[in-house]
């Protein structure tokens, strides 16, 4: 594919921008440690590869060509992006300077991952918009697919674990209680700006 090397390009801008996926693992790299936020991060590497087969679907096309539709599954979105953050503005502080692996179920953090993608503005619009600028139309549609979207979710992978070692780092400056707060408060206003900014999109 003679455009692979730009799709690896903007798929790893686009993984590296701030997203609601890359705030779910900074705050399970700091509440649970790297190990605590693999879960999470396959989560969102295999919900990257859901939203690209809907998006492959008629469930796709109706998004693309129903205003209707789009404002519905906008809204659901934005809804509960915005209940993210109220959860977690709500949550007692974070205890940084002791993890809690006790609570960082696998399938809890892998669940939540897939979740949050379906609300991932990101992941939405690079799937809907610019994923299919990337497919060549003289070729089998299928076998570009699965390799364009296996390599996404590999970046996802591979740039959420680096960002998720860069959070234990930081781990010793957020072990007081204060430190816990703020990293709470933190992730809940840039959900709920997320949500806002998706609520307020336009096709």
């Amino acid at each position: 594919m003679s455009l692979y090397l730009l799709f690896l390009a903007v798929a790893a801008l686009t993984v590296l921008s701030p997203g609601p996926g890359v705030v779910m693992t900074l705050s399970n790299a700091l509440r649970f440690g790297l190990r605590g936020a693999w879960g999470g991060i396959l989560g969102v590497a295999c919900g990257a590869g859901v939203v690209a087969a809907l998006s492959a679907t008629s469930l796709g096309l109706l998004l693309a060509g129903s205003a209707l539709a789009f404002t519905v599954v906008k809204w659901m979105g934005a809804l509960y992006l915005i209940y993210l953050g109220l959860r977690l503005w709500r949550a007692p502080p974070l205890h940084l300077g002791a993890r809690e692996v006790a609570a960082a179920s696998f399938s809890r953090r892998f669940a939540a991952g897939i979740t949050l993608q379906f609300s991932n503005p990101k992941a939405i619009f690079f799937f809907l918009s610019v994923f299919p600028q990337f497919i060549e139309p003289g070729r089998a549609y299928w076998p570009q697919f699965l390799l364009l979207v296996l390599s996404y979710s590999a970046l996802v992978v591979l740039i959420h674990c680096a960002y998720a070692l860069g959070a234990q780092g930081a781990r010793r400056w957020l072990s007081s209680e204060r430190g816990g707060r703020l990293v709470n408060r933190g992730a809940a206003l840039t959900f709920m700006g997320f949500g806002a900014a998706l609520a307020l999109a336009r096709r």
